[in-house]
């Protein structure tokens, strides 16, 4: 299986369970540490090599934009980065709560493994 394939499968899992094509790019660019930029292109080829890219699933263009459709297009592009905001703040809640639990389990069994140290320690010197 292709890196391609890999991301075009990643991302439309990722679609289908309700994520946006820019939050699923997001997400698989840090589980991966990769740039989403470079995920983007990875998957759009591999749309091309299964012949639905490259414009397959445009809209047709409109010969002329009217105003009603720009404040239609200029309020969906503010929806999704509302969505955005949204999803950045659920991922660094995410990273804080794990960071939380490293630190509660690094607290409780600190004196646990300072005494082993020094258990070794005094063996060294006895």
């Amino acid at each position: 299986m292709t890196k391609a394939q890999q991301v075009y499968e990643a991302i439309e899992a990722s679609t289908a369970s309700g994520l946006t094509k820019a939050e699923a790019f997001r997400q698989l660019a840090e589980e991966l540490g990769s740039p989403a930029k470079s995920l983007q292109g990875a998957y759009y080829q591999h749309t091309k090599k299964l012949g639905i890219g490259a414009g397959g699933t445009r809209k047709a263009r409109k010969r002329e934009t009217t105003p009603a459709d720009a404040l239609e297009d200029a309020k969906a592009v503010l929806e999704e980065a509302i969505d955005s905001i949204d999803a950045e703040i659920a991922t660094a809640k995410e990273r804080a709560d794990e960071a939380k639990a490293e630190y509660d389990a690094m607290k409780a069994s600190a004196t646990e493994r300072k005494q082993a140290i020094a258990a070794k320690i005094k063996a060294l010197d006895s």
